[in-house]
């Protein structure tokens, strides 16, 4: 029996270790290339604003969303995923490279890092 408890900080670690972090440069290719943009955000946090083209499945239900959502069946896309600031979208990467996902990138900074004068956003329209 392990006396150890996990914490965030090791899972974290550990899941760093094991994905693909890019940068906005990359972000900006892969929406170009019609890579599937997702975001694990809470849907209030998507509906404030997010990159352009994003699909929202929020990191709590990811697993149980994988193979039954239409964009989250092929396990060979490419996909750049990302949450507020890089905390669950790397969880999320990285339980995505466990259940069979090749292609997954992780936005460094998140949608904090990605926001800005110099990368576009979208806003729901029901915000207004």
């Amino acid at each position: 029996m392990n006396d150890k408890i996990v914490t965030r900080e090791d899972m974290l670690a550990t899941a760093r270790s094991q994905i693909t972090l890019v940068d906005g440069s990359r972000a900006e290719e892969q929406l170009a290339q019609q890579a599937l943009i997702l975001d694990v955000r809470e849907p209030a946090e998507f509906q404030a604003g997010h990159l352009p083209q994003a699909v929202n499945v929020p990191r709590g239900v990811l697993e149980f969303k994988v193979g039954n959502h239409p964009q989250l069946i092929d396990p060979q896309q490419a996909i750049l995923i990302y949450c507020k600031n890089g905390g669950r979208s790397t969880l999320a990467a990285f339980t995505l490279k466990q259940m069979g996902f090749s292609q997954v990138e992780m936005l460094i900074g998140g949608f904090d890092g990605w926001s800005g004068p110099v990368h576009k956003i979208e806003v729901d329209p029901s915000i207004y």
